[in-house]
Order: structure tokens, then C-alpha cells, then sequence
């Protein structure tokens, strides 16, 4: 569909389109039937709307606020330079105090879909996926982490 518009899809991300003219660029990611657009010109952003409207019937949400539901109130978080603690353990059998799991495991959940894009932090969102059932503290501080290791290489 995407194509039939001019758009050409990523080689490496198959969720990843683009289109260029000349120096100008838009930017098209795709999250099952949602499309997240982006470009330096917002002509361009409006242009691609009115393709779509005169296609499909769709409604626009307006400027993104937050994606894949990864909106853990840590936008004002210290970043950090490694995405998890040197010779990090955790365990199933952890004694510490319980956290929010429905909380814990939107955000892992969204972290799942990130590592198709950040290849850098696979191992410890594998890892911290696996205490989904019963997280708990040290659990918890681990993914904390891991946000802020993403917030400080968003770039």
C-alpha cells in the first residue's frame, strides 16, 4: 500500500518506510494499524495525510505523546551510559517487595518492540522479560535502569 505512494521499505526494519524527493524526507513507521509519520516540512507530513484520507477511511491523532505505551513517568530521569548494572543477577525466588505488574509488564512489553530498532539493549530487555509473573524491586530497578540507559542514548 505504502509503496503504491512512492514509499520504499527498510531493508533491516520491515515496519520502516520512506519516501524522498530531492533533499526532503518523510519518515513512516508502521505499528499494526497505526502510522507514526514524521519529517522535517510538515507540508510534507499534511500532504501524505490528504494521500491517505483520499484512500482510506482513517482519523488522525494528532502529534504523538507517547509509543508503545512506554510512558513510565521518568522523562525527568538521570540518564546512564550502560544499559544494565556489570554482572547483574536476578531471580525468580527474589524476596523483595512486590511492584505493580501490569505496570512493569506494559513497559517491558514496549521494550520488547524497541529492540527491533535498538539491537543494544536485546539481552536485558530478554532478560528482565523474564519476571514478568511476579516482578519484584530488583526487578523493577533493573528496567528503571534500562530507561534511563535509553534516555541517555536516544541520539
Amino acid at each position: 500500500m505504502l509503496g503504491e505512494v512512492g514509499f520504499q521499505r527498510c531493508a533491516t526494519e520491515h515496519a520502516l518506510y520512506t519516501w524522498r524527493w530531492g533533499k526532503e524526507e518523510l519518515i513512516d513507521d508502521v505499528y499494526v494499524d497505526d502510522l507514526i509519520i514524521t519529517s522535517m516540512r510538515i507540508e510534507d507530513i499534511n500532504g501524505f495525510k490528504r494521500e491517505m484520507v483520499a484512500r482510506f477511511r482513517m482519523s488522525d491523532l494528532g502529534a504523538l505523546s507517547y509509543y508503545l505505551s512506554i510512558e513510565s513517568g521518568m522523562a525527568e530521569c538521570k540518564p546512564c551510559v550502560t544499559p544494565m548494572e556489570e554482572q547483574l543477577k536476578l531471580t525468580k525466588d527474589s524476596t523483595a517487595a512486590k511492584v505493580d505488574a501490569t505496570l512493569y509488564r506494559s513497559i517491558v512489553g514496549g521494550l520488547c518492540y524497541l529492540v527491533h530498532m535498538r539491537l543494544d539493549i536485546v539481552f536485558i530487555v530478554g532478560y528482565a522479560s523474564r519476571f514478568m509473573k511476579d516482578p519484584r524491586e530488583d526487578h523493577w530497578a533493573t528496567v528503571k535502569r534500562l530507561l534511563c540507559y535509553i534516555k541517555g542514548t536516544v541520539d
